[in-house]
């Protein structure tokens, strides 16, 4: 996904600050941890999967399936109780992140593209019409 702003995104850059700063050290654990990061695109009249791919360059071919935002979010942020220190202030990171896409995007969806190595996508438009979110990548074998 670029990771810049279009003329039109111009007023979109305190936001992606707030979202890059939650997501500072927040990684994504699967069967390798990966880093979970901000980004923006260009303005969207509707967040399609044919955008995302065309956004992220990936092959059109490649397996794509939507899931619910507060599907991902629910096993994200729960607390386990065999959670220590670590897995508690990483359950915590992702509430304030949920609640942040949540308070300043719309049309929230989740788009995970490939098999195995896994990018997921969380995407939103803020009220400029602006594409954002976050994505990591997962390795599912």
């Amino acid at each position: 996904m670029k990771n810049f702003f279009h003329q039109n995104c111009a007023g979109s850059t305190e936001l992606f600050d707030r979202i890059a700063a939650v997501c500072d050290g927040l990684i994504y654990v699967s069967e390798t941890d990966a880093p979970v990061v901000p980004f923006a695109a260009s303005a969207a009249t509707e967040i399609t999967r044919e955008a995302i791919l065309h956004e992220s360059g990936r092959d059109a071919n490649e397996p794509i399936e939507m899931i619910g935002f507060d599907d991902l979010f629910a096993r994200l942020t729960a607390i386990k109780d065999w959670f220590g220190e670590r897995e508690t202030k990483r359950a915590s990171a992702y509430v304030e992140l949920k609640e942040l896409l949540e308070a300043s995007l719309t049309e929230l969806k989740v788009i995970r593209i490939g098999a195995i190595r896994v990018s997921i996508f969380v995407v939103g438009k803020d009220n400029n019409g602006c594409v954002m979110g976050v994505t990591t990548t997962a390795v599912e074998t």
